[in-house]
């Protein structure tokens, strides 16, 4: 089976999203780009979760072109190309509905940085305009808006994040929605205290350095 260590990844990480609340059903997706081929593996298109395997994820190339797999891959592949194919750095995509960072896609506001756990993830979460799903358009508005951040929301939709592997966006994909709670939450009962960027560098620093294992 070609690429089955990285179908493995993809396939344990796109798991992650309903253990976490990410997404309802078959929505939502990771995929991973292996840096030696070219090719992506992503999630097939509405396919139970519960049921998937890792002979489930599909192979792609950089074309769209199935590469190999049995079922129809995700409707946002075009999408995660685009990225993949403007953005070298990034070898890992996460999509998600998730229920309060899609809140501030629907009001259209980005996710302010109130919380250390922020700069992880860049600091402010920027917000992309409203783009039809499915397409390499949404793509393109993701990398001319998402700059230094791991994550955007895009208005009226959902959640985007990009990492150096699978497994670094599916974590944004949680931490991502963990922020826009307590954000939410804080909101509700004030206005909550943004940190600078001075505090979001030095945190940024510790989270590369210093926090996990090497």
């Amino acid at each position: 089976m070609l690429l089955e260590k990285l179908r493995e990844i993809v396939w344990k990480c796109n798991l992650e999203l309903p253990k976490n609340d990410l997404v309802r059903m078959t929505s939502g997706n990771i995929s991973g780009r292996d840096p030696q081929t070219g090719l992506v593996v992503i999630k097939p298109s509405g396919y139970s979760y519960e049921e998937m395997m890792p002979a489930d994820m599909v192979v792609v190339d950089m074309d769209g072109k199935v590469v190999e797999g049995h079922l129809k891959p995700s409707v946002d592949t075009e999408t995660h190309l685009y990225v993949y194919a403007h953005r070298p750095d990034v070898l890992g995509i996460g999509h998600t509905h998730s229920p309060y960072a899609s809140s501030f896609a629907v009001l259209g506001r980005p996710i302010p940085p109130c919380l250390t756990a922020s700069a992880m993830l860049g600091g402010e979460i920027p917000l992309g305009k409203y783009v039809p799903i499915g397409g390499a358009a949404i793509g393109a508005e993701i990398v001319a808006k998402i700059g230094h951040a791991r994550a955007i929301i895009m208005q009226n939709h959902g959640v985007f994040t990009i990492g150096a592997s699978p497994k670094q966006a599916a974590k944004m994909a949680v931490e991502v929605e963990e922020i826009a709670k307590i954000t939410h939450l804080a909101m509700l009962m004030g206005q909550p205290i943004v940190l600078t960027q001075a505090q979001l560098d030095q945190m940024d620093d510790l989270y590369t350095n210093l926090y996990g294992q090497k």
